[in-house]
């Protein structure tokens, strides 16, 4: 279960990520989260290329490394194959585009009501998906940054910086991740990206503090009606969710089947 923004917000748990049933349904009243990793056999990444668009193809062809390009068609291709499933429409025949923010959107006539997020970060890919309300996601692999305390200094609120001021300094790069995605999925959720003032922004630095409310600077109710809670997508990794509710709603952690 997660904990409605306003509420405590939970450390991370650990999600059982299984295999999908043979018919998904689409998620009313839930959430499903995907887990996909993006350095796929060659016969996935030529059966993947089949069902982008014209456009993603050009986009696919400016990478300058090859990984890079093989990694921008896995995620997209599996968008796409993931999407289909729900609407029960040919992956290559969606119609998906940047919406606000660069926040990736299905076409209005074909849309019915899902609401999705993609997230990747060095080969590892979480996708989300509802319905009838708005959803975030974000993962990044924890890892050294030069100069964390100055990033963190800009990305932390003033109370979270305070914490993290005070750990050991071997937890300071995992602290600084597990902020940074809770912040990003809400932001993406809210389709302001990067452009959402962080420090604004107060979350627990689980689990190096207690669960505590997730506040906005200045807009004491800018923030109700939502949840946010922490993923283990992998060893190593940051992952959190946040999605626009009035309740708490059950979540579903899906393994795509292909490969990983």
């Amino acid at each position: 279960m997660l904990p409605k923004v306003g509420q405590s917000v939970t450390a991370t748990c650990e999600e059982a990520w299984e295999s999908p049933p043979p018919h998904l349904v689409m998620p009313d009243g839930t959430v499903h989260v995907w887990r996909a990793s993006l350095d796929s056999p060659l016969r996935h990444v030529e059966r993947l290329t089949r069902v982008l668009s014209d456009a993603e193809h050009t986009r696919a062809g400016q990478f300058c490394f090859e990984r890079d390009r093989i990694r921008f068609i896995a995620r997209r291709g599996l968008l796409r194959m993931i999407l289909g499933r729900y609407l029960a429409i040919p992956p290559d025949q969606l119609q998906v585009h940047s919406g606000v923010n660069g926040k990736p959107a299905l076409s209005a006539s074909q849309v019915e009501g899902i609401d999705f997020n993609v997230s990747h970060s060095h080969g590892l890919a979480l996708y989300a998906v509802t319905r009838g309300r708005r959803i975030g996601i974000d993962i990044e692999r924890i890892r050294a940054v030069p100069d964390s305390y100055r990033m963190a200094g800009r990305v932390l609120s003033p109370r979270e910086y305070a914490v993290f001021r005070i750990l050991p300094r071997a937890h300071c790069q995992t602290a600084l991740f597990y902020a940074w995605t809770r912040k990003e999925a809400y932001s993406k959720a809210c389709g302001q990206g990067l452009s959402y003032p962080f420090d604004r922004l107060d979350v627990s630095l689980a689990p190096f503090e207690p669960s505590r409310t997730l506040s906005v600077h200045g807009q004491p109710q800018a923030s109700s009606g939502w949840s946010l809670q922490g993923l283990t997508a992998a060893p190593g990794y940051a992952a959190a969710l946040a999605y626009e509710a009035a309740e708490r709603l059950p979540v579903s952690c899906w393994q795509w089947p292909e490969w990983l």
